[in-house]
């Protein structure tokens, strides 16, 4: 949302705007690095709150400089804050998921699919908070964000997750989740194309601000409703079969913008790309719930986060190198579809695995 004002301000290239998802993203990894450690000696909540609040500071420090450099750090450090948060609320689902068995599967899609609310809000917020000034558009949000993280913490206080007292230390054995990481991956390149360039996209094709709005509303409650669309499948199947179906998905909501510029296709990509996105991020929980033991999840939702994150590195700034030469955002989006598509394929060869795989 804050994209083309900025570019137009600050003077950015595809490849300078997608590099600052870029930083952001080498952020997320090192705090998907850091967190399996840091989660053996804090409580996840604990975890989980203050990367959220981190993150609500950081977000309102972007409105306070023009300065690259700075903003570079900004970005580097909200990706470390958002992936404490993110992982540690993805532990803390898990554990709440075994609590009720039979709709295991709703519990993680509506936690992943709680992006959306921000999504939705942030579509109202910016355009009212900005007024065509991003700066001040940067503060509102980061004051949203500590909203949030605020209620947030009134309403988990009865969920914990502290370390186990003397437990030994459990990691996953990665090899015989090799097809789903690598599908993931894929997913991680492709996906941040769209998100990170779609208004800039959109605004191009001529599209004006109440359409845009509206198409990033859609997405946002698209979002909210994808956690009751998918549940069931995440409940059944103990394979790949989820993440591959859903980056076939992804594969057609990131082509409809690229092949057409009528707000019908426009709006079936935001709502199809919406209900599907971050149910990607609930099926590689799911996979490690189902097939891993209980001690080794923390570990195997931050392998997950870590291929995830190092292909959003190389994805913004490769998809803006290729929108900076002959066919523009169009072939960058292309591009993303590609990987994603890519991505479907590699994860349809992941299977159920059994025994559970353990490195202690």
């Amino acid at each position: 949302l804050l994209l083309p004002p900025m570019r137009a301000d600050l003077g950015w290239s595809y490849f300078t705007a997608g590099a600052m998802n870029t930083v952001n993203a080498a952020g997320y990894l090192v705090g998907a690095l850091l967190l399996p450690r840091v989660l053996q000696r804090v409580d996840a909540r604990a975890v989980m709150l203050t990367g959220g609040a981190v993150a609500a500071l950081l977000l309102a420090l972007h409105g306070a400089t023009r300065s690259d450099g700075l903003m570079f750090a900004l970005r580097a450090g909200c990706g470390v804050a958002s992936a404490a948060s993110f992982v540690a609320g993805g532990v803390l689902a898990a554990r709440l998921a075994t609590q009720v068995p039979g709709r295991s599967g709703q519990v993680l899609g509506l936690y992943y699919g709680g992006v959306g609310l921000g999504i939705v809000l942030s579509a109202v917020v910016v355009p009212l908070a900005g007024g065509g000034q991003w700066a001040s558009a940067w503060v509102a949000l980061g004051a949203l964000s500590l909203a949030a993280t605020g209620l947030t913490a009134r309403g988990t206080r009865a969920l914990v997750a502290p370390p186990a007292a003397g437990a030994p230390r459990v990691g996953l054995a990665l090899m015989p989740f090799a097809f789903g990481l690598l599908g993931y991956g894929m997913f991680g390149l492709g996906y941040i194309g769209y998100m990170t360039f779609i208004v800039t996209l959109l605004r191009e094709q001529g599209l004006g601000s109440a359409t845009v709005t509206a198409f990033y509303v859609l997405l946002g409650v698209a979002v909210v409703v994808s956690s009751f669309i998918w549940a069931g499948l995440l409940q059944r199947h103990k394979g790949g079969w989820p993440l591959a179906l859903l980056n076939g998905l992804l594969t057609v909501a990131t082509l409809l913008p690229v092949l057409s510029s009528h707000p019908v296709a426009v709006f079936l990509s935001g709502a199809l790309f919406g209900g599907v996105f971050l149910s990607v991020v609930a099926s590689t929980t799911a996979l490690v719930r189902h097939n891993a033991e209980p001690a080794a999840w923390a570990s195997g939702i931050a392998a997950f986060t870590i291929v995830f994150a190092a292909g959003q590195i190389a994805g913004p700034a490769l998809v803006g190198l290729i929108a900076d030469s002959a066919g523009g955002l169009q072939r960058a989006l292309a591009w993303s579809a590609g990987a994603l598509a890519l991505g479907s394929v590699l994860a349809s060869l992941q299977k159920p695995l059994q025994p559970r795989p353990l490195v202690r």
